[in-house]
């Protein structure tokens, strides 16, 4: 229900189209996250592709956990996580673990966070960023019984950073028009 829809007072009981609107408009983080994963799973013949699909996950629940917790619960994000972990062949529970940790550090943090400018949101997100990489390393050493190099977590890392602000300007432009259920 929209924040607007939440005053005392008596209304008239909402349309169809309005109800549709308010669910598609709270909808829109989750279904844009899955249709980015989806889509940085197809060839396109960029080299290391496959650091897109946990860059973009981490973009994306960072960026609505923190402006729009309401549209990413933690049952979203455990879907997130799961589809991440089949879709990049990672063990089952490495990427829903991360997200899952990754939420509720920006849930705990969205108070200061909000008020903040872009570039303390992009420093607080690579410091996180890095965390993430860390422990998806290990997870995946742990679960697999395998020692690994640490270049591809690095790199995951460094590309999960670089990529934030390609998220985070349109998802902004969501958040203020598309993507508001106040607006509906």
């Amino acid at each position: 229900m929209a924040h607007i829809d939440r005053r005392p007072g008596i209304r008239p009981r909402q349309s169809l189209g309005r109800r549709l609107d308010v669910t598609a408009r709270t909808c829109f983080p989750a279904a844009i996250t899955i249709l980015l994963m989806l889509l940085s799973q197809a060839l396109l013949g960029i080299p290391e592709q496959a650091a897109l699909l946990p860059a973009i996950a981490l973009g994306s629940v960072w960026f609505w956990s923190v402006f729009r917790p309401d549209a990413m619960p933690p049952p979203v994000v455990f879907g997130i996580g799961l589809l991440v972990d089949l879709l990049g062949y990672l063990p089952l529970g490495v990427m829903t673990f991360t997200l899952l940790a990754e939420h509720g550090v920006a849930l705990a943090m969205r108070r200061g966070l909000s008020r903040r400018g872009f570039a303390w949101i992009w420093v607080v997100f690579a410091g996180m960023a890095a965390a993430a990489s860390l422990v998806i390393w290990l997870l995946v050493m742990v679960l697999t019984l395998r020692l690994l190099s640490p270049w591809p977590a690095l790199f995951i890392g460094v590309v999960t950073v670089a990529i934030f602000p390609v998220l985070a300007v349109p998802f902004a432009g969501a958040h203020r028009s598309v993507a508001n259920p106040d607006h509906a």
